[in-house]
């Protein structure tokens, strides 16, 4: 089984079903495993867990 994992901020479920199916076929395309083999594992963190040279993602796109 194998098993794709990504790490982001918060998104919508409608992005989330996208990224599920494009990784998936990408996946799929590369490897010649079926897609009914892969999982998927999105894991999201608010912007203020995440950060990037020294500031948080929250404190980034506030300055923007």
């Amino acid at each position: 089984m194998p098993v794709i994992t990504v790490k982001m901020g918060k998104t919508s479920a409608e992005k989330k079903k996208e990224l599920i199916e494009k990784l998936t076929s990408a996946a799929t395309e590369v490897t010649n495993i079926p897609a009914s083999s892969y999982t998927v594992f999105i894991d999201e963190f608010e912007y203020d867990s995440i950060g990037v040279g020294g500031q948080t993602l929250a404190e980034k796109f506030a300055t923007k």
